[in-house]
């Protein structure tokens, strides 16, 4: 007697990887939108807590991640099948998701102990320094020497940029330690992912981390605000920071890091801070000191000496990066 076998699930698959310079471009502009954050906020955030914003942004994400996969054609099997299914474990998407939150809680968390100037200089500073760090040293995959005087004179000139508006205050240890810790969150979540983007869609995974995210964030916001002060004005800063700033900007990062090693991507990000400091001096109208300006323009630099880095040197495979 024969046993008949029931056809194995057809899985979703993910799409073709990039070239490098492709990926350079889409972390990039994933970058230049993440710049926007704080300008959003500035022009309409009211009185709704910092940490609140970062919380219902990555609801809001959660959402969109949401709509885009019910929309999305079948041409390429089923729009949402569990991690297991595509050989991915629960507590990969565990940790991402806890990189995503723990980045946005200590981020604000962090910036509100330590200012504004500070915070982010650690903060973002610290990134690529924890990506190249952990690449090197716990996932054996070793950067070129030119990846790390590139990344080391834009960390240099991103903190120059930041630090030289910085009013000269005494800083929170515990702020700065938790500015620390939303630069290694962050660091975590961009190697993790690009292990989870070589094995399924990249809004299948995006929807997972950004609901685990969510999830983790609302109870912290919680507990270290309260209640949130909603206003029209908030709910739309919120609104776009979840469909813009998380939502395509976060299809643009992940999809990016298919073409570039994870180290890189997390470096590119150094370009936030100057897409929001172009977008304080043309919109809020700031005035920048010079030492600011010359800090851009050494951040600039140090991103095109990674950029050639990463073109040049050899390629990782794409799943390279897994915890």
């Amino acid at each position: 007697m024969t046993q008949s076998t029931s056809p194995a699930p057809v899985l979703p698959r993910p799409h073709a990887v990039p070239s490098a310079l492709t990926g350079v471009v889409l972390v990039g502009a994933a970058a230049l939108l993440w710049g926007t954050t704080g300008t959003a906020q500035s022009l309409g955030a009211g009185a709704l807590s910092p940490v609140w914003v970062g919380a219902a942004q990555l609801a809001v994400a959660s959402v969109f991640f949401a709509c885009v996969l019910w929309i999305a054609p079948r041409r390429r099997g089923p729009r949402l099948v569990s991690p297991s299914q595509c050989g991915l474990t629960p507590q990969s998407f565990a940790l991402a998701s806890l990189g995503v939150a723990g980045y946005s809680i200590c981020f604000y968390a962090g910036v509100k102990l330590a200012g504004v100037a500070v915070g982010t200089a650690v903060a973002i500073g610290s990134g690529p320094i924890w990506a190249g760090m952990i690449q090197a040293l716990l996932l054996r995959l070793p950067l070129s020497r030119l990846w790390w005087v590139g990344t080391l004179i834009s960390v240099g000139g991103g903190a120059a940029m930041v630090l030289s508006r910085s009013s000269g205050a005494t800083t929170s240890w515990g702020g700065l330690a938790l500015c620390l810790l939303a630069g290694l969150s962050y660091a975590s979540y961009a190697l993790i992912n690009k292990r989870l983007v070589a094995q399924a869609p990249t809004n299948m995974v995006n929807f997972y981390v950004f609901t685990g995210a969510a999830l983790i964030a609302a109870p912290c916001a919680f507990l270290l605000a309260g209640a949130p002060q909603w206003t029209a004005s908030a709910a739309l800063v919120v609104v776009y920071l979840g469909v813009v700033v998380s939502g395509i900007a976060y299809v643009l990062f992940s999809s990016g890091l298919r073409g570039i090693s994870g180290a890189t991507g997390v470096t590119l990000t150094l370009i936030e801070p100057v897409a929001a400091f172009l977008l304080a001096v043309w919109i809020v109208g700031e005035h920048q000191p010079l030492s600011s300006w010359l800090g851009m323009l050494a951040l600039l630099a140090g991103l095109l000496v990674v950029i050639r880095a990463e073109i040049v040197g050899p390629r990782l495979p794409i799943s390279a990066a897994s915890p």
